[in-house]
């Protein structure tokens, strides 16, 4: 099944995407909500009920004829307004490349525990325009992740049953504002400035059931659900990342057990696998400048249109935008050398 948000009537509206249309809950069952958020925290209540109907849509069903073409509905993110949102870091291929990059060693640590961070679940959007400030051009990136959505509560969730606890996958682009990100990061604490501009989620949610096909078994050592699912990102039209989602090598079991360890998780929780291996433009420029010094570095623009596909998952459109100001705080800095 693949959940939607979308905007009708200047507010937020749930719907099921099926062979191009959309139905919005209540049409399908005047029981179902009309929001995701409750939709969620009825999770198994409502998603039976839910299956049950696109079922009928799917055989021919009366209300076939109350579907919405996909191209006449504004998307908003399948979450709208998250309870929380962290970001793990799940590729090793990701992590060594940067750190290659960086002529510095392997961290051991990565092998040992997943790790994640909080952003901003205020500033979670979907397709669309993305606003940026003039110091997020300074090295402006997009990573391409998934990103897991909580349907069923929990605390001190062990790995073996985290699975049972997420809703489904979605992709989600992490944007970057690296100038941002590494300055703060000197001092031990962040990211964050960074990182709290934008956080894109979409198109929809794709529940486990209709990913089952995809399921592969985890690493060597690892215990949870994973996918076989290619990535891809390009800009402006051109191929500038590929992976697949089946590399992570933390699985989101894992990080589940983690992020719940004396900690209560809550249905509309986002959690983002991390950037895939070549997932980015600080990894993609680092592994260019490393093979040719004279590599030229590649950033986002304003203007620049950003495209990522997830097999199974979607496509996620979004269009960097720049705000019309000049204020920059990377110039606020104090008891700078004159």
């Amino acid at each position: 099944m693949k959940l939607l948000s979308y905007q009708r009537d200047e507010r937020e509206q749930l719907g099921v995407l099926i062979d191009g249309f959309v139905y919005d809950m209540e049409v399908l069952h005047p029981e179902l909500p009309s929001s995701m958020n409750l939709f969620l925290n009825y999770w198994d209540d409502f998603f039976p009920m839910a299956r049950a109907a696109e079922k009928l849509v799917q055989e021919g069903g009366h209300f076939t004829k109350h579907g919405t073409p996909l191209a006449q509905v504004s998307l908003l993110a399948p979450v709208p307004y998250p309870s929380s949102c962290r970001d793990g870091y799940a590729f090793r291929q990701h992590v060594a490349a940067a750190r290659r990059n960086r002529k510095v060693e392997m961290i051991p640590q990565f092998d040992e525990y997943p790790i994640f961070y909080f952003t901003n679940h205020h500033s979670i959007q979907g397709p669309g325009p993305i606003r940026c400030m003039p110091d997020h051009f300074e090295k402006l990136d997009f990573e391409l992740e998934a990103a897991i959505v909580i349907g069923r509560p929990g605390r001190n969730i062990r790995a073996a049953e985290a699975d049972q606890h997420i809703a489904g996958l979605m992709i989600m682009n992490d944007m970057s504002a690296r100038t941002l990100q590494m300055e703060e990061m000197l001092l031990n604490l962040g990211p964050a400035k960074g990182k709290d501009f934008s956080t894109v989620i979409g198109p929809w949610l794709v529940t486990l059931d209709e990913l089952e096909p995809f399921e592969i078994a985890a690493k060597t050592g690892h215990t949870g659900k994973n996918w076989n699912l290619e990535m891809r990102c390009s800009v402006n039209g051109q191929l500038v990342s590929q992976g697949n989602l089946g590399d992570m090598d933390w699985t989101f079991a894992e990080i589940i057990e983690r992020a719940s360890y004396g900690v209560d998780l809550y249905p509309g929780d986002v959690i983002g696998s991390g950037t895939v291996g070549t997932g980015c433009f600080l990894e993609l420029n680092g592994t260019g400048k490393l093979q040719d010094p004279a590599y030229q570095e590649q950033w986002l623009q304003p203007g620049d249109s950003v495209e990522m596909t997830i097999d199974a998952l979607g496509t996620l459109s979004n269009q960097i935008v720049k705000e019309e100001t000049d204020w920059s705080i990377l110039r606020q800095k104090k008891n700078q050398p004159r």
